[in-house]
Parts: structure tokens; C-alpha cells; sequence
């Protein structure tokens, strides 16, 4: 019986992790410079896009609002520009 339920419970736990670990699919663009070579990604999940260089470090971010309005933030998360777009 103990046997049984063991069993059962690791199927369920198998099937059940697998849906919470995933995380949510994230977008990217790879960006090349004019000889070819990649100069870096954008990477979108949810309403954050995230700015690399070639290396890997991020350089900036754009976060969208509910109202439309992109906040971009340098490395540092310093703001350095807003923009919102117009209402439809």
C-alpha cells in the first residue's frame, strides 16, 4: 500500500514540477555590426527588455508600463529617458 502511494505521489511530483520550474519564454534579437560579428542581444519577457553587448553585460533596460510609458534605465538602473506612447 505505502508502496503504491509512493509511487503515486512521485508521478504527480513529476508531472507537477516540471510546470512550475519552467520559466516564461523569453524573446531575443542578436544585433551585428557592419563586418558581421555580434555586437549584442535585446531580450523581452514580459513587459522588461534587457540590452547586452557582446560580452553578455547588460548595458540597459526598457520597462513598459500598464499606461504605455517605456522607462529606459542605464547598467546601473539610473533612469536616462522616458517615452510614452500616444493614446489610441
Amino acid at each position: 500500500m505505502i508502496t503504491k502511494f509512493l509511487a503515486q505521489a512521485g508521478a504527480l511530483i513529476l508531472v507537477v514540477t516540471p510546470a512550475l520550474a519552467t520559466p516564461a519564454a523569453a524573446q531575443q534579437q542578436r544585433f551585428y555590426g557592419p563586418d558581421g560579428r555580434s555586437v549584442g542581444t535585446a531580450t523581452t519577457s514580459g513587459n522588461v527588455t534587457t540590452f547586452r553587448d557582446a560580452s553578455g553585460r547588460t548595458t540597459s533596460t526598457a520597462t513598459t508600463d500598464s499606461q504605455g510609458t517605456t522607462t529606459f534605465r542605464d547598467s546601473r538602473g539610473v533612469t536616462i529617458g522616458r517615452s510614452t506612447a500616444p493614446k489610441r
